[in-house]
């Protein structure tokens, strides 16, 4: 038998070393990203009183444009294309300039109302240089009926939530009439822990009674204005994105506050729309946790009340895949109100109906999430 000599032996164990090393590198640095990409636990958001609005009347997740074009539901003086990325499923309206893009629709929106959208911050080019990255999502009381507005306080009345890339989030609220002789308001929130970091997902929830305005930015609330639209003639019409680079998706508005009492225990039957779940998963969002209380609240309050949960989805996927989706959500939303919650687990059920009881048509982003909902029935 042949003898290896010493110096092959000796690059055989450096060429091992190396090999585990950086294997050892690959794998923390993909445990790094994993970390960075790891959901809350519902427990973090205790705090998050936000509920939506329980009638949809826009939505928006780019499902029916086609990737690289303008989505058909938005406007622009700019510029602005569907995309995907790897860092988060789905589709996404990305943009990166100094103008506007703004939801072609105009709303005739009462006085409660609630907003919310997902949002990646991403770095500028030549058209919006990063020493200037960031953005502003603004609402608006438009003048021109063709929904752009110029100027620095566009429109006849607005809210501007202004944020900078690692920087201090911070809003802006004003009125342009001699009514309000000039009124506005202007604040932010210096926590470091709500700046914006490049490439992670935020999710931002608004929610307007009146006058008075509140931002979520995922569990935590950084602004609460009560006095944000004092003026009653003042109705915002108009939903735009302005100045800066960030990829935004799951665009969301819908009106009126949900009566959960009266509709579980006198009308027997409560339908939300403030239970999330991630595409063809059934694990219940952490965003879902206002809801969940003020559900949890009304069982608390009535303990004899015994509830039945049924998860529906909108049409896209296969009908039994689409059932069994529905039912393991219907789960999932029992075993949190049973977890984090004290439910009795011995007076709720569970069930789901997958697309066979669609509240609307499944042909617009809008009309699906109508349907993809969570029912509570009392039994």
């Amino acid at each position: 038998m042949k003898t290896i000599p010493g110096s092959i032996l000796t690059l055989l164990f450096i060429s091992v070393v190396m090999f585990a090393a950086a294997q050892k590198s690959e794998d923390e640095s993909g445990n790094n990203v994993a970390a960075q990409q790891e959901k809350p636990a519902m427990q973090t958001y205790s705090k998050f009183d936000f509920v939506p609005g329980d009638k949809v009347i826009f939505y928006d997740d780019f499902s029916l444009d086609a990737t690289g074009d303008f989505p058909a539901l938005w406007n622009t003086n700019g510029s602005a294309e569907v995309v995907t990325t790897n860092l988060f499923p789905g589709k996404w309206m990305k943009f990166n300039c100094r103008e506007s893009i703004w939801i072609s629709e105009q709303f005739k929106l009462p006085d409660n109302y609630t907003i919310e959208f997902d949002v990646i911050p991403t770095t500028g080019s030549d058209e919006c240089a990063e020493s200037m990255c960031g953005y502003t999502v603004r609402l608006l009381q438009s003048v021109d009926p063709r929904t752009f507005d110029g100027g620095a306080v566009p429109g006849q009345a607005g809210f501007a939530y202004t944020v900078e890339y690692y920087g201090t989030p911070r809003y802006r609220t004003y009125i342009n009439s001699e009514e309000a002789d000039g009124l506005s308001l202007s604040g932010s929130n210096d926590d470091e822990r709500n700046k914006q970091q490049l490439n992670q997902l935020y999710h931002i929830s608004i929610c307007v009674q009146k006058s008075r305005l509140r931002l979520y930015q995922n569990e935590t609330k950084l602004f609460d204005i009560p006095k944000a639209f004092p003026l009653p003639t003042i109705k915002i019409d108009r939903f735009r994105i302005e100045s800066g680079a960030a990829m935004i998706s799951n665009i969301r508005i819908a009106v009126g506050a949900p009566d959960m009492r009266n509709k579980l225990m006198a009308e027997g039957k409560l339908v939300t729309y403030g239970i999330y779940f991630d595409v063809n998963k059934d694990v219940v969002k952490p965003e879902s946790y206002g809801t969940l209380k003020s559900i949890a609240s009304v069982l608390n309050e009535n303990p004899a009340i015994r509830v039945k949960i049924v998860g529906h989805t909108d049409s896209d996927g296969a009908d039994a895949a689409n059932l069994e989706l529905s039912k393991r959500r219907g789960a999932s939303v029992k075993a949190e109100l049973v977890k984090n919650f004290g439910i009795d687990a011995s007076h709720l059920e569970s069930d789901g109906l997958g697309e066979t009881k669609p509240v609307s048509p499944n042909d617009t982003p809008s009309n699906k999430a109508m349907n993809r909902r969570v029912e509570f029935i009392k039994l």
